[in-house]
């Protein structure tokens, strides 16, 4: 099984729309994982797959609204709405959440089709980026203390002159702190350290601050 392989999670407690579900779902192409409730869901190792969740808004134990607000802290896949019972607050209620769309049973297939493509496209997206992310910090762990001390002004552009009067520490030894921060960040010119310091919320500093 290819891990980018997409994932499509379904959660109903009608075992009936789970069936309908998850057979609509195989025939797009993609893998499908059905659950009965939301304690059942959350209690299943998220997958390592690009995925979308279609879930249902009335269920046992959690509702759909509630869970949504669970999941929003855990990087949840994006969320699919569907149900018989929606109305217009809950469903202002989910967008506003993040959701991607909202269904009333009945909906046409081309639009669930058209809604899991949007959140699976999505979550490939954010997945990507958190996995650069992962990427930049493991490479910023490899510097010492002085050379994360010095990275900041680095990527302001100030001069390693200005940069060691700054940090009571001579010229030639920030010169070197320089190299050794864009050979381990992987940095090929200054313009994409100061891109990768800016996705690892590095602030800059500026001398004398």
């Amino acid at each position: 099984m290819n891990l980018d392989d997409p994932i499509i999670l379904v959660v109903d407690d009608d075992y009936r729309m789970q069936e309908a579900l998850s057979s609509l779902v195989e025939a797009m192409g993609f893998r499908v994982a059905t659950f009965g409730s939301a304690s059942e869901f959350l209690n299943t190792e998220a997958p390592d797959s690009p995925a979308c969740l279609i879930l249902d808004l009335e269920l046992p134990d959690i509702d759909g609204l509630e869970l949504q607000q669970e999941l929003a802290d855990r990087g949840s896949p994006p969320v699919i709405f569907v149900t018989g019972h929606g109305d217009i607050p809950s469903s202002v209620r989910a967008m506003k959440a993040g959701a991607v769309e909202f269904l009333s049973k009945p909906f046409g297939e081309q639009e669930l089709q058209s809604a899991i493509e949007t959140a699976v496209a999505m979550d490939r997206f954010a997945r990507q980026k958190r996995s650069e992310l992962t990427e930049l910090q493991s490479r910023y762990s490899l510097l010492t203390p002085r050379e994360q001390e010095v990275l900041p002004f680095v990527v302001e552009g100030f001069l390693n002159k200005q940069t060691a009067a700054d940090l009571g520490t001579s010229e030639v030894t920030i010169r070197v702190h320089r190299g050794q921060i864009m050979r381990k960040m992987g940095a090929g010119s200054l313009a994409e350290l100061v891109r990768m310091a800016d996705k690892l919320g590095v602030t800059p500093r500026t001398p004398g601050g």
